[in-house]
């Protein structure tokens, strides 16, 4: 029986991947802010299940919530960091200093914290994966969204970093860089989404990714054809394509 982390569980790609796994048959810690709709989550399952109301942003919670799932259940078998947030940001405005901070605190030392409190028994039992969810968004600095690219762009390097530190380890690393997913995160955007994936279809996907051992991957296909060809695009073209393009609302 599997023993599954999941970061922001209580919405979207993370409630999904609790789905998948419970229908799996395993044991899940679920972590998210809201802890009713932990619960509400929590209830639809006959696996067990513990639950974790605590943010990310807050390590002494977090350490708390890992310490009480060894306890009961062991080390895990997989750890997914998928907490994250996306809110627009302009660097002219002062009042956005404090959300650059929350959308870094949140998606990249959240994902640091996440694994932290895990790595060390993962390490010594020689197995475990340790999943980190960033986004296409972290290949170009999309206009509007500073923060957001800066923390995915930031996520990318920081988990192939750790990647090479555990590569004799046993320890796996997996980076997945999702396009568009339908969660209460994207419903804001006031543009089109490409290739726009259900958090179910998301979900099953980077399970599927867990189970062959992959180290990194961008979904769907489609996304990562575009993300390669942003990535390679000289700036003066970026630029002149991307300087007008639609934002997402501060």
């Amino acid at each position: 029986m599997q023993r599954v982390i999941i970061s922001g569980a209580s919405s979207g790609i993370g409630a999904a991947l609790a789905r998948g796994y419970a229908k799996r048959g395993a044991i899940l810690g679920l972590m998210a802010r809201r802890g009713a709709e932990l619960e509400r989550l929590a209830g639809e399952f006959k696996t067990p299940t513990f639950v974790y109301p605590v943010d990310v942003r807050d390590s002494a919670a977090l350490a708390a919530a890992a310490h009480d799932f060894i306890t009961r259940s062991g080390n895990p078998d997989i750890v997914i960091a998928n907490a994250g947030i996306s809110v627009g940001t302009l660097t002219e405005f002062a009042e956005d200093i404090s959300t650059f901070q929350k959308v870094l605190d949140t998606n990249v030392l959240g994902m640091v914290r996440t694994f932290q409190p895990f790595l060390a028994g993962m390490r010594a039992n020689g197995r475990g994966t340790l999943v980190g969810i960033s986004s296409v968004a972290g290949y170009r600095g999309l206009p509007g969204g500073a923060a957001y690219s800066a923390s995915k762009a930031a996520a990318i390097s920081y988990l192939e970093s750790l990647r090479v530190e555990l590569r004799a380890s046993g320890v796996k690393v997996l980076t997945v860089c999702p396009g568009y997913i339908a969660t209460p995160m994207t419903a804001q955007n006031p543009y089109p989404m490409p290739f726009l994936l259900s958090a179910e279809q998301a979900a099953k996907k980077i399970a599927s990714l867990v189970e062959r051992g992959s180290a990194y991957a961008v979904i769907p296909w489609q996304m990562a054809i575009v993300a390669r060809l942003l990535h390679v695009m000289p700036n003066w073209l970026y630029d002149w394509a991307f300087a007008h393009a639609p934002r997402k609302p501060r």
